[in-house]
């Protein structure tokens, strides 16, 4: 069975992650595709970043003691570097590619204080965010530059986007709980384009928000429901959505495709969708939170790859 359109079609590669015997994902936090054609996955089992190859053969593990049960968002600087966000202990780590910590943002289990109250119903939560603070509460989602700036989302405890130095010291900060142009309401992944344009999925405000380095706004795409990430490759925008589907937009924000459980009744082909990446040959790999959301573990469906035809 084929799913998109046009020049956008792929074929689910059905149990595509050859997991380690008894594993499971639990939850996919995010995916990511280093410069090899390997895809790292930050989940929530006992193994938190496990690398495959494209064919899905294992090939590694690590990040083992470093982790609450909330890992969320990861991104790879420009020396292979990986940078992974913790909702759970309001961290953000940087590692080596053999998983050796080489740094920490944030401190471990002191949230920054915005009025935020735990609660299991998103909407609640996200609406007793009062005000802004400085890093972090519940950081949601990281990007690094070539220049090795980082940018990290800090989005269910808080509404705002943090700029460091490769060093690791805070530059600024943008960003207010709302509606309009500038504030968020769960900054949910954060990305940036060839031209250094930050994208922010704004979870809650069911769009995404592009702003230029320095936190000035864009523009802002609408053609969305609970946008929960974005990849961007050789022009062309891939977003999952929390509604269950994948959207294929042009650079300019044309539709190209969008897919979802449409021709699966009984079987959904989503339950979560909450991370989505492209490697190089335009295969798609979307990523889970089915358990967290529907109690539900998929076991390998928890990523699914979706090769391009």
């Amino acid at each position: 069975m084929h799913y998109g359109s046009g020049d956008h079609l792929y074929e689910l590669v059905d149990g595509w992650a050859d997991l380690p015997g008894g594993d499971s994902f639990v939850d996919a936090g995010r995916v990511c595709i280093d410069d090899n054609d390997d895809v790292l996955i930050l989940n929530r089992s006992d193994r938190p970043v496990m690398k495959f190859d494209a064919d899905g053969a294992f090939r590694s593990s690590w990040g083992e003691g470093y982790f609450s049960d909330r890992p969320h968002g990861m991104g790879i600087g420009p020396e292979g570097n990986v940078y992974c966000t913790d909702d759970g202990n309001h961290t953000v780590r940087k590692f080596a590619p053999d998983g050796e910590l080489l740094m920490t943002l944030g401190t471990e289990h002191e949230p920054s204080e915005t009025g935020h109250r735990h609660s299991w119903d998103i909407l609640e939560r996200v609406a007793s965010i009062e005000r802004s603070a400085g890093p972090f509460n519940g950081p949601t989602g990281v990007t690094v530059l070539d220049s090795g700036e980082i940018f990290v989302a800090d989005g269910y405890g808080n509404a705002r986007v943090h700029a460091f130095d490769p060093e690791g010291e805070l530059r600024h900060s943008w960003g207010d709980p709302g509606a309009e142009p500038g504030r968020f309401r769960l900054p949910h992944s954060i990305q940036h384009d060839d031209a250094n344009r930050l994208w922010v999925t704004d979870r809650e405000n069911s769009r995404i928000q592009i702003f230029d380095t320095d936190g000035r706004f864009i523009e802002e795409w609408t053609d969305l429901i609970s946008p929960t990430d974005v990849a961007i490759d050789d022009g062309t925008v891939y977003v999952s959505e929390l509604c269950k589907r994948v959207s294929v937009f042009t650079f300019d924000g044309e539709l190209l495709a969008r897919w979802g459980n449409e021709a699966h009744p009984d079987d959904p082909l989503f339950v979560a969708p909450h991370t989505i990446a492209v490697d190089s040959a335009g295969d798609l790999y979307v990523g889970e939170t089915s358990y967290a959301y529907a109690d539900t573990d998929r076991g390998v469906r928890t990523v699914q790859k979706f090769e391009r035809v």
